[in-house]
């Protein structure tokens, strides 16, 4: 599984672009900048942030500029706090933790603090209070100082009219008590943002340092955040020592825009847009060649690679991918060549990568991008799971190509696909044979409604085929999406009898081998999937009447054998005993079991022991 959110460790080859944004913070030397890292959701924007700051603080050199960050998250105050009020907040504390280190420059600073202080104080307190702290009425809270001083102010003076103005006084102090100390009174508002402005600057020329804000998930918030955001940026933008960086959706801050502003034009819309940003940069679409090489680094951080393994595939990966527009590949054979030895599973999930990339890069649903892939990948990792704990063998390159139609294909044709596996006897898909043949010699199809789209024609060449596969397993992994009903679901009478005397007396076991072989394989499937279900109540894996019930159903039916052995190897190895050896050994479907067993830290020596006696021929404990 991977986890659903930004990295610092570039597996997009992005560092280009997050070079390039940072070398124009870099050069320009305390001249303010605004960028704008702009895509749709989920692209890596939050990413690109991450690798812009690692890469100003690489090109810093000691006796050089000296660089204070602040990351501010928006959507982590939406409902909490003042987005505007937050910001400053932020700015003021980051400035005031680094002006410790600066004696000379704590003044400015404190100065600066107080002021944004003073702001919290606006948004806070009701104007009659603020109007008798200050001398002034500020705009849009005339409304109260009047309701509440209509009467003083006519000379018509009554009772109410004082005991009000006393209620507002009163609130107003408490709602601005211990904010700020009393000191002389206030220049108006537009006088106040120009010295909150004068001494952010003069703060930082004293610090000697550029502070760079990084503005992330803007495009998440509600249009009123957003606008309460961007309207705190603009009282710090175009101001020396500062650069802006802001990843969003430009799509949707101007929704936001036009939301907040009714009836203002579209080009209105950009323009507001467009004075904050100065610089605009897109977070690159992904090819092919990137999602492929993006499946495969994901495989290979969850792998048991080491970390500098891992740190040196990904560098060459990137490297490669930087030179793709000279006809280089990243895929399955050139990732193979960086490191001395992949184990099979990791090879066979490069194999899948390499399978799917041209899909996920290309279908609608997906479209190369790379939260959607991370999603698409981490659902297939929980039925593969699902898949070994239920004991039902699922390969995962079928589960892949039916998740990936169930995702992105019509919802009728995977009801349709689905209804047909249930109904089919054998779990196959029969009817989708002329349509791999066709696609994969690339011949015209003449597909029906609901299967009439491109996506479907790519699919059906999407290897392995699945018209000859049994895709009952993968469809039983898929039951939150559609439940599989199938004709099978009630045991003849002669099935639901043998399936009771194996629950109830395992030991007869001997005796029903011969009715058994009589039972069609749909039924069989049924009965080992309610042996299965009982055995995952054993703690410790000798042997137990439920194993030897398992394994007459496996000698009469030979492909229950791989479910029985899918089962076995996924208990705890703890619970594994030296008893059950000898109980198995000479199954054919045993040897990989042992194999693995012997392999493993986690099982004892004891159990390793009776494994290679059964090996060397003596299969006694």
């Amino acid at each position: 599984m991977w986890p659903d959110n930004e990295t610092d460790r570039d597996f997009l080859n992005f560092t280009g672009v997050a070079d390039t944004v940072a070398e124009i913070i870099v050069q320009a030397r305390k001249r303010p900048i605004s960028i704008g890292v702009s895509g749709a959701w989920g692209v890596g924007k939050s990413s690109m942030i991450k690798l812009v700051k690692n890469a100003v603080e690489a090109r810093v050199k000691k006796g050089e500029q000296e660089f204070v960050f602040v990351t501010f998250n928006p959507w982590l105050y939406q409902g909490y706090d003042d987005a505007r009020a937050a910001l400053m907040d932020v700015i003021g504390a980051a400035l005031s933790k680094e002006a410790e280190t600066r004696p000379t420059a704590l003044e400015k600073v404190k100065e600066f603090v107080e002021r944004v202080r003073w702001f919290r104080i606006l948004k806070l307190v009701g104007g009659a209070a603020l109007a008798a702290k200050t001398g002034v009425v500020l705009p849009g809270l005339a409304g109260e100082v009047i309701g509440a001083g209509k009467g003083l102010l006519d000379g018509d003076v009554t009772t109410d009219d004082v005991e009000k103005a006393e209620k507002v006084a009163d609130g107003v102090k408490k709602a601005a008590g211990g904010l700020v100390k009393p000191k002389k009174p206030k220049p108006s508002p537009p006088e106040e943002i120009h010295a909150l402005r004068d001494s952010f600057e003069k703060a930082l020329e004293a610090m000697d340092v550029t502070l760079v804000v990084l503005i992330d998930d803007l495009d998440r918030c509600l249009p009123e955040t957003t606008i309460s955001t961007l309207e705190a940026i603009r009282l710090f933008l175009f101001l020396k020592n500062t650069a802006f960086v802001i990843a969003a959706d430009d799509a949707m801050i101007k929704h936001a825009v036009k939301r907040h502003f009714e009836g203002v034009s579209d080009e209105l819309v950009s323009n507001y847009f467009d004075k904050l940003i100065q610089l605009p940069i897109r977070v690159p679409p992904l090819g092919t060649q990137e999602v492929r090489a993006y499946m495969m680094l994901l495989f290979i951080e969850n792998s048991g690679l080491d970390d500098i393994a891992r740190e040196k595939i990904r560098s060459k990966v990137c490297a490669q991918l930087s030179q793709t527009w000279q006809g280089k590949r990243v895929d399955r054979a050139f990732v193979l060549t960086l490191h001395p030895k992949f184990d099979a599973e990791l090879i066979g999930r490069f194999d899948l990568a390499d399978r799917l990339a041209p899909l996920m890069a290309t279908a609608s649903g997906i479209a190369g991008n790379p939260r959607l892939i991370k999603r698409f990948l981490n659902a297939l990792a929980i039925r593969m799971a699902i898949s070994r704990a239920h004991g039902v063998g699922v390969d995962e390159a079928v589960l892949a190509k039916m998740l990936l139609f169930e995702r992105l294909g019509n919802p009728k044709a995977y009801a349709e696909l689905a209804k047909a596996v249930a109904e089919s006897t054998d779990g196959k898909p029969a009817f989708l044979a002329e349509w791999e043949a066709k696609a994969n010699a690339g011949k015209p199809l003449d597909l029906k409604a609901p299967w009439d789209d491109a996506f479907v024609r790519e699919w059906l060449t999407l290897a392995p085929a699945i018209a000859d596969q049994d895709l009952r397993g993968a469809l039983y992994v898929s039951r939150e999406h559609a439940p599989l009903i199938t004709p099978h679901d009630s045991l003849s009478s002669e099935g639901a009898e043998l399936l009771t005397a194996l629950l109830d007396h395992p030991d007869m076991e001997a005796t029903l081998k011969d009715r058994l072989i009589k039972v069609t394989r749909p039924e069989m499937n049924v009965i080992m999937d309610r042996l299965l279900h009982r055995a995952r109540q054993e703690q410790e894996w000798g042997a137990p009447g439920i194993l030897d019930a398992c394994m007459v159903v496996a000698a009469a039916d030979p492909p229950q054998g791989l479910r029985l052995a899918a089962f076995l190897s996924e208990r705890p190895h703890a619970q594994i005993k030296p008893n059950i050896i000898p109980k198995i050994a000479d199954q054919p479907w045993a040897s990989d079991i042992l194999d693995k067993w012997t392999q493993s830290p986690e099982i004892s020596g004891v159990v390793k022991k009776a494994i290679k006696r059964s090996q060397d021929g003596n299969v006694g404990v």
